[in-house]
């Protein structure tokens, strides 16, 4: 298996990454050919899907950025991280949480992602 920090932080190079040629060759590194990612809004899978969702997300936020904010915890082949998507001017646009999974070989196979922090407790 594959350092799972270098796995991540080659995610976030991929999310950010505007050249459909090099965001490709990330893909491939960091993604398993049946990967899915499952966010709030969208739901794709495979490597077409994939970037396609990546591309839906630039166009919608041009020149913002995605960052890591969080250690990842791990346990056996998943994974949690948390994250934000940061305007040009440094306001955070949108925090999250992601939940993966690894194939043996270290590529990601799921990833599900959740924004906003966690509901408050319903009272009983």
């Amino acid at each position: 298996m594959r350092d799972i920090t270098s796995i991540i932080d080659a995610y976030f190079a991929l999310l950010n990454e505007p050249d459909p040629t090099r965001r490709a060759a990330l893909l491939s590194r960091v993604w398993a050919p049946d990967g899915r990612w499952v966010d709030p809004p969208l739901a794709s899978e495979g490597p077409t899907g994939i970037d396609a969702m990546i591309v839906a997300a630039q166009g919608q936020f041009p020149g913002h950025r995605f960052r890591r904010v969080s250690g990842i915890d791990q346990h056996h082949d998943h994974f949690r991280f948390g994250w934000e998507l940061v305007a040009p001017d440094g306001s955070v646009v949108v925090a999250g949480t992601d939940i993966g999974e690894l194939t043996p070989d270290g590529r990601l196979r799921r990833i599900i992602g959740f924004f906003g922090p966690l509901p408050a407790l319903a009272p009983a």
